[in-house]
């Protein structure tokens, strides 16, 4: 068994959580992992690498994440969310524009320092174990890459104010921790209430499963994977025809080949159309050097 399911995780669940449910399914000789960690009082795609697909994990280069995300105003938060201890600031009001300048300041490369209730290791403790001992610890800014930052919706009438983000960003961005940001340079204090992870690299929630109907189905989990190369679209392909040279990749030797290959990273596959390794490439004047650096059981 092996492949990639696209799970839409359900708020209240840890990461973890699903690994474990999921686990009740899948003999205990498979391995699973997830790709990216969503935070309990989120929602949204949660990729799950099942069997062999977890060796593809260190090669995935899309890692990009894109969420909507609401953002209640006149409010700060010690998780930065809406289901931490909440302290009301008593200032909602503000002009859409100048809200929409804020959030034109958060694009493009950004820094941000983890929150304390988070999953980032310090001296061998996570950060939220430290914080419910009510430890605080100096932690320093990590840059995240904030792609785009769009205002989708507003409303203003209620006593704290709501606005819909719709964020795409780097890999470790903190959207609870922008939502406090956002609301400290607006003056009005602000955190995140709600939160759905709409695509994860090139896994969308359009193309998600609930993980109840996961789990309900009888026949097991197989119905529901995806191809163990499929995060790999955008690695090129190169086939292997003859049986000789294909051998000779599945050993992990490395293979010459006329042809010049641009990239520096691609797929390699076997005339069948299976995958048989991730190779690095290095031109050389007679031609290409096909180096595998994880090869792939052709069974």
């Amino acid at each position: 068994m092996q492949g990639f399911l696209n799970i839409n995780k359900p708020e209240g669940l840890t990461s973890f959580d699903v690994i474990r449910k999921l686990r009740r399914r899948v003999s205990q000789r498979v391995k699973l992992g997830h790709l990216g960690t969503l935070d309990p009082m989120a929602c949204g795609v949660l990729p799950i690498a099942v069997g062999t697909a977890t060796k593809v994990i260190p090669y995935i280069d899309d890692e990009s994440k894109e969420y909507l995300a609401e953002m209640t105003l006149g409010g700060k938060s010690d998780t930065q969310d809406a289901w931490g201890n909440i302290a009301y600031t008593n200032k909602r009001d503000f002009e859409i524009d100048e809200l929409r300048n804020i959030l034109a300041s958060f694009t493009g490369s950004v820094k941000q320092i983890p929150p304390m209730f988070s999953a980032v290791h310090y001296q061998g403790k996570r950060l939220h174990e430290l914080a419910r001992e009510g430890i605080m610890v100096e932690r320093e800014a990590r840059e995240v890459k904030v792609i785009s930052l769009e205002l989708v919706d507003w409303d203003l009438s209620p006593d704290l104010p709501k606005v819909t983000l719709k964020v795409t960003c780097s890999k470790g961005t903190y959207v609870r921790t922008l939502c406090n940001d956002i609301g400290e340079r607006l003056g009005t204090g602000a955190y995140l209430s709600h939160l759905t992870r709409t695509r994860s690299g090139v896994f969308k929630i359009e193309e998600s499963y609930s993980l109840d109907k996961v789990l309900e189905r009888e026949r097991g989990i197989e119905d529901f994977l995806l191809p163990v190369d499929y995060p790999l679209q955008n690695l090129p392909v190169f086939t292997v025809n003859s049986d000789e040279e294909i051998n000779q990749v599945m050993n992990g030797r490395v293979l010459s080949c006329n042809s010049r290959i641009s990239a520096k990273k691609i797929r390699v596959y076997s005339s069948q159309r299976r995958l048989a390794a991730i190779a690095e490439t290095e031109e050389k004047k007679e031609g290409t050097l096909i180096k595998p650096v994880r090869v792939f059981k052709l069974s």
